[in-house]
C-alpha cells in the first residue's frame, strides 16, 4: 500500500529544519583539542591531540606526545615528559611546540654551564623560522656547532660606553640558526680572566626577545622560551592509513574544495634521509574553519558572530553559512515578489549568461593570475633586480635574465617533488628538473625569511647574468612570480668537490692529475671574475663545496649570493665579515676589508685540500691551534714533514710539481696580502707546471730553489692573530651606488613592470 505524496513530505521538512539546527548547535559550540575523556589544559596552557596529559596513553598519540601536569603550591605546570621541558605554548595550526631553554653561561659561577637541549631520535627540531641566536661575548667569535647541519656563528665589536641594546653587532650578536637542528653545542673559543659571567649564549623565540634588553634576560632568567617544529613521523605510511590510525577520515592536501569540508586534510612529505627517514604528516582545517584537525575537531567559523564592528556586510544583514557567510539588504521585499523577479531575471538572462559566462571566467582567471604574479614580483625583489640591470641610459636590459614561468617549472621539477631534491642549505633547496627542450636544469628554490637574503638572491642574478666562463655555473634564468623566487642553473651531475677529496670515492678517486687540472681551472675563472669581467668580480665565499664537477669532472665555481661587484677604481670592500670558517681570510677578519687577495686566501686552501685530503677545520687534529689546516700545512712544511700529511694519490706525483704547487699553496696563505700572488699570477704558474708535465716526464724543474727541499726558514710562521682593539664601523661603506639606482627607478617610472614580459602570459 503507498502512501500519499503530501504525508511523506511533511514529515521530511520536520526532519530537515531539525538536522538544520542541529548542525547550528554544533557549528557555534566550542570545537574540541582533546580526545573525549581526556583533560584539555593544563593550568592556562591548552593541550590538544595528539598531545596528552597523563593516562593509559589514549590521549595522546606516542610517548612524545605525553604531558605531566605538575601541581606545586605556586603554580600549575605542563612537561613535556620523555624531553622533560616545561611547556609554554601548543599549537595544532602552527605545527609548534613553545618551551622553555637554559641559557648557556661561561666561566659564570652558580649558572648553567652544560649542554643545551638535545632533542636527537625525537620527532621535534628547533624552529628556523621561529628562533634566532643570540650570543653576547666582546670580540670574541661564538659558533653553534651541529653533527648533523652546517655550523653558524657571529661575533660582536666591543664598545663599553654604548647604550644600544638591540644585540645588533656591539658587545651582542646575532645569526639565523641552520634548518633541521635538533642538537647543537655552544663554542665561545679562548676567553681571558676578565670574562667571568660576561660571555653567554641562548637561541630563543625571536618574537618573544623583540621587546627584551639582552642584558636584562640573562641577569634576571635562566632559561627562555624557544619555539620546536613538530610533525607526526611515520614510515611509508598514507593519508588513508593515517586516517585509521587516528580513528577518523583524512582527505590529502585539496585542489578542489571538496562536499565535506569539515573533514581535515593532510599534507605529507618525505623527511630528510639524514635526519628522519620516514613521512612528516601535517593536518589542517579547511579555510571557514577552526579546531583541532588531529581528532576530527574541525567546526565551521560564524563569521557573524564574531563580527562585531560589523565590517564584513557594513549596512547588510550577515546570514553564516557553512564555511563561509553571506549578506542581504536590509529593505523587506515582499519573498514572493522577490522570487519573481529573479526568476524573470534569470530567464531573460540565462542566453546571455551560456555565452559569456565562459568568457568572463576566462578574462577574471586571468586577471586574478596577473595581479598575483605582480604581487610575487614586486615581493621577491623585481623592482630591485630591475633596477640592478639596467644600462647607463636607465633602460633595463631584460636579455641577460631568462624570466621563466612558475608552470614550465612546476611540470619540469614534478611539482618539486622531494625526490628530485638534489641538495638542501641555509639559502634554499635544489631540484633536478627537465625543461620542455629535453635540456636537465637545477631549480633552486630559495629561502627568503628577511630582506638580507632578498638583496642575497638579487646579487647573484645580478653577479651571474655578467658572466660567461666555462668553469662558472651557468644561470639559465629565474622566475619571479611565485611565492618564493627560483633560479634556474645549468644541471651539474657529478656534485662537489667536497665529495672527491673528502668522501673516500674508491671507485673514482681523485688522481695527482685530476687535482692539478681542477687546480688550474679554479684559478682560470677566478682569474677571469677579477680581471676579465666587465667589474671585478670577488667571490667571498671559496671553499670545495662551492665548487662543482660536471658530466667530464670540470669544475665549475657555484653560488655568488655574497659575490660583489667592485668599481674599477676601488680596491677593496668594507663590509660586515662574512665566510666560512677554515676559508676566511684573517686579514679581512682583522680589518672588515676584503680584497682580491682575500679570494686567493680562500683557494690557497682549497689547494691545501687537494694536496693533503683533509678538511679546512677538522677537530681530529688534537691541538686546537692546528685545527685549522692552513696553520697545520704551514707548520709540515716548517718542519719538514709535508710529504707526511699529503694524500695517497698526491704521492704517486712527480716530487717536483708536488713542492711547487705547495709552495704556490704557501705564498697564497700569507698572513700579508700583499705578498700573497695575484689569480693571474697563481693561474699562471698551475698552467705552467701542467704544460710542463704534458711535455716531458723526465724533465725536473728547478727555477724554484725550494723545490727540491723544504727549508723551514723560507716559511713564515703563519698565525691567527687580532689586534686588541678594533674601531668599529669606521670604514664601513655602501657597495652599492645610490645614484645609478635611483637614476634607473626614474628613467622607467614611466612603465609598471618593464621586466615582466605579462603579454606573453
Amino acid at each position: 500500500m503507498s502512501l500519499p505524496l503530501s504525508m511523506l513530505i511533511v514529515p521530511t521538512i520536520v526532519l530537515l529544519k531539525y538536522t538544520v539546527a542541529v548542525a547550528a548547535i554544533i557549528s557555534d559550540s566550542e570545537a574540541p583539542i582533546a580526545k573525549p575523556g581526556c583533560e584539555s589544559h593544563c593550568g592556562e596552557v591548552k593541550i590538544p591531540y595528539p598531545f596528552g596529559i597523563g593516562g593509559s596513553g589514549s590521549c595522546y598519540f606516542d610517548e612524545w606526545y605525553k604531558i605531566d601536569c605538575l601541581n606545586s603550591t605556586r603554580n600549575v605546570t605542563p612537561l613535556l615528559t620523555r624531553a622533560s621541558l616545561e611547556v609554554l605554548e601548543i599549537s595544532t595550526e602552527k605545527g609548534t611546540l613553545k618551551v622553555k631553554s637554559p641559557i648557556k653561561f661561561k666561566k659564570c659561577p652558580g649558572k648553567n654551564e652544560g649542554e643545551a637541549l638535545n632533542l636527537t631520535g625525537s620527532p621535534f627540531v628547533f624552529s628556523q623560522r621561529w628562533n634566532i641566536f643570540i650570543a653576547a661575548s666582546c670580540g670574541k667569535l661564538v659558533s653553534m656547532i651541529s653533527e648533523m647541519t652546517a655550523r653558524v656563528a657571529c661575533m660582536s665589536f666591543c664598545d663599553k660606553n654604548t647604550t644600544d641594546s638591540s644585540c645588533s653587532g656591539m658587545n651582542c650578536c646575532q645569526t639565523n640558526i641552520p634548518s633541521n637542528l635538533m642538537a647543537y653545542t655552544i663554542d665561545f673559543g679562548n676567553l681571558n680572566r676578565g670574562d667571568l659571567c660576561k660571555n653567554y649564549a641562548f637561541l630563543v623565540d625571536q618574537k618573544w626577545f623583540q621587546s627584551r634588553r639582552y642584558e636584562d634576560v640573562a641577569r634576571e632568567m635562566d632559561s627562555v622560551p624557544v619555539v620546536l617544529e613538530w610533525n607526526l613521523l611515520y614510515n611509508n605510511l598514507s593519508i588513508k592509513e593515517f586516517g585509521k590510525l587516528i580513528d577518523h577520515e583524512m582527505d590529502l592536501i585539496p585542489h578542489r574544495r571538496p562536499v565535506n569540508v569539515s573533514t581535515p586534510y593532510c599534507i605529507t612529505e618525505n623527511t630528510t634521509p639524514s635526519v628522519f627517514n620516514q613521512t612528516r604528516i601535517r593536518c589542517l582545517c579547511h579555510e571557514g574553519f577552526q579546531g583541532n584537525p588531529y581528532i576530527n575537531g574541525c567546526r565551521d567559523i560564524n563569521e557573524c558572530e564574531n563580527d562585531h564592528d560589523h565590517h564584513i556586510c557594513k549596512d547588510a544583514l550577515c546570514k553564516n553559512l557553512v564555511g563561509t557567510y553571506e549578506c542581504y539588504k536590509k529593505a523587506g521585499r515582499n519573498p514572493t515578489m522577490k522570487r519573481l523577479l529573479l526568476g524573470v531575471s534569470v530567464g531573460s538572462g540565462l542566453v546571455s549568461l551560456l555565452f559569456g559566462a565562459w568568457f568572463l571566467r576566462k578574462v577574471m582567471k586571468k586577471r586574478r593570475k596577473l595581479r598575483r604574479k605582480q604581487k610575487y614580483f614586486k615581493r621577491n625583489g623585481g623592482l630591485l633586480l630591475q633596477n640592478q640591470l639596467c644600462n647607463s641610459s636607465g633602460v633595463v636590459n631584460v636579455e641577460t635574465v631568462k624570466l621563466f614561468n612558475s608552470k614550465e617549472l612546476e611540470k619540469a621539477t614534478d611539482r618539486f617533488n622531494a625526490d628530485r631534491i638534489l641538495g638542501q642549505g641555509g639559502q634554499g633547496t635544489v631540484y633536478k628538473g627537465m625543461l620542455a627542450d629535453g635540456r636537465i636544469v637545477a631549480v633552486k628554490k630559495s629561502k627568503i625569511a628577511d630582506d638580507s637574503q632578498l638583496v642575497q638572491f638579487i646579487n647573484e642574478v645580478v653577479i651571474l647574468s655578467q658572466i660567461n666562463h666555462r668553469n662558472v655555473v651557468k644561470l639559465l634564468g629565474c622566475c619571479l612570480e611565485t611565492e618564493v623566487p627560483l633560479l634556474v642553473y645549468e644541471f651539474i651531475p657529478n656534485g662537489t668537490l667536497s665529495h672527491y677529496i673528502h668522501g673516500q670515492n674508491e671507485e673514482f678517486p681523485l688522481t695527482w692529475e685530476m687535482r692539478l687540472r681542477i687546480a688550474v681551472e679554479i684559478s682560470g675563472a677566478l682569474s677571469y671574475l677579477h680581471y676579465a669581467a666587465s667589474l671585478p668580480i670577488y667571490h667571498r665565499d671559496i671553499k670545495s663545496t662551492n665548487i662543482l664537477l660536471d658530466d667530464k669532472y670540470r669544475a665549475k665555481i657555484a653560488d655568488f649570493g655574497t659575490s660583489r661587484s667592485v668599481p674599477v677604481d676601488q680596491t677593496h670592500l668594507t663590509t660586515l665579515v662574512h665566510g666560512t670558517l677554515g676559508y676566511l681570510d684573517p686579514e679581512y677578519f682583522q680589518s672588515s676589508q676584503f680584497t682580491d687577495k682575500s679570494d686567493v686566501y680562500s683557494f690557497g686552501v682549497v689547494l691545501v685540500e687537494l694536496l693533503t685530503g683533509q678538511r679546512a677545520i677538522s677537530k681530529k687534529r688534537s691541538e686546537e691551534a692546528v685545527r685549522s689546516l692552513a696553520t697545520y700545512f704551514i707548520t709540515s712544511m716548517q718542519q719538514s714533514s709535508l710529504f707526511d700529511i699529503l694524500d695517497a694519490h698526491v704521492l704517486k706525483g712527480r716530487k717536483e710539481d708536488i713542492m711547487v704547487v705547495a709552495n704556490l699553496a704557501k705564498r697564497c696563505l700569507n698572513l700579508n696580502g700583499r705578498k700573497r700572488p695575484t689569480m693571474k699570477e697563481v693561474t699562471v704558474e698551475l698552467e705552467g707546471i701542467q704544460m710542463l708535465k704534458n711535455t716531458t716526464k723526465t724533465t725536473t724543474v728547478a727555477t724554484d730553489p725550494n723545490i727540491n727541499a723544504v727549508n723551514p726558514q723560507n716559511y713564515e710562521e703563519v698565525e691567527y692573530v687580532r689586534t686588541q682593539s678594533i674601531e668599529p664601523w669606521d670604514d664601513v661603506v655602501s657597495t652599492s651606488t645610490g645614484s645609478a639606482l635611483d637614476t634607473c627607478l626614474v628613467a622607467s617610472s614611466s612603465q609598471q613592470l618593464p621586466l615582466l614580459p605579462f603579454k606573453s602570459w
